[in-house]
């Protein structure tokens, strides 16, 4: 969904959504995408511990224990009330410094609205996503919308500053809610303009091919009894072309039998005109030896009339 490519190193990516539609799950990807390249990563939780974190990544097959075992990955849990916004500032700066890592991740930044306004949230975050840039650092950064609540405008007041906004929400059809992905927009690349589904597996996620019904685009088990009920049009359309395959063939023997049975009467045919000809030839022939052998016959008789 972003050319292939990934995000640009040194670039600032916004993961926005509702509770529990997997913004937290796709930053610990992003974070163990880097360790696995052997590359530094420090996380910002402003919201759950370090253990609760490394706990639920586990059940999407996301081990970020094995991270921090490695000294790879640094978490750095706090509260957002337990210090002002500028002593965050100031905090994250000197971790990020000594922590010499080239990706960060700053989850969820909504949460930093109880310590300040909007205004003030948004100029601290201006100056933290400036400073990350000038060090070459990739950072994500997620963020909690409730969805036509007036504190969505959180994310709009930030989206500005983001060269990625990857806005993630879950959609009721059916009787139930599936998780959608939407790339809103990605700076100087080539970027899907689609909503794909995606899921979370017990071996991590999984994004799936976007599927298009006579209803739009479906997901969940929409998808799922449309896909069987194609597979089971396809099975019987194969099974009629099947059908109708056997009886052209049959009908093809069938004329092929009744070709092989003419040729066979047609070389008959033609042997028999072939017999009667040679037959009528040899008649000839003896009738005109008959009437040469009568002329001779005739001649003597008349020779010997003469000579009495």
């Amino acid at each position: 969904m972003l050319g292939g490519q990934g995000y640009y190193r040194g670039s600032s990516i916004l993961i926005s959504g509702t509770a529990g539609t997997g913004k937290s799950t796709l930053a610990a990807s992003f974070v163990k995408a880097a360790c696995e390249r052997g590359e530094k990563a420090l996380y910002f939780a402003f919201e759950e511990a370090p253990s609760q974190i490394i706990r639920n990544m586990r059940s999407v097959s996301i081990d970020l224990r094995q991270c921090v075992d490695n000294g790879l990955l640094t978490f750095h849990a706090v509260r957002p009330t337990a210090t002002g916004l500028e002593m965050h500032l100031a905090q994250m700066f000197k971790i990020t410094s000594d922590a010499k890592s080239s990706v960060v991740v700053i989850d969820p930044i909504s949460n930093l609205i109880s310590v300040g306004s909007l205004g003030e949230v948004k100029s601290m975050l201006t100056r933290l996503v400036d400073y990350l840039k000038t060090k070459h650092i990739t950072a994500v950064f997620t963020s909690l919308t409730h969805g036509g609540d007036p504190s969505e405008e959180t994310e709009v007041g930030i989206s500005s500053l983001m060269d990625t906004w990857i806005v993630l929400r879950d959609v009721e059809r059916g009787g139930e809610r599936n998780r959608e992905i939407h790339v809103l927009k990605s700076r100087g690349m080539a970027h899907s303009n689609q909503l794909r589904e995606f899921v979370m597996t017990d071996h991590g996620i999984e994004l799936l091919d976007v599927y298009t019904g006579p209803a739009g685009v479906l997901t969940g088990t929409a998808r799922v009894a449309q896909e069987a009920k194609e597979r089971a049009e396809a099975v019987l359309r194969q099974q009629e072309t099947d059908r109708r395959r056997r009886k052209l063939e049959g009908r093809h023997k069938a004329l092929e039998a009744q070709i092989e049975t003419l040729r066979a009467e047609a070389d008959t045919a033609e042997a028999d005109l072939n017999r009667l000809s040679t037959q009528e030839e040899k008649r000839t022939e003896a009738l005109a030896e008959e009437r040469t052998e009568m002329g001779r016959l005739l001649g003597e008789d008349t020779s010997h009339a003469g000579s009495d």
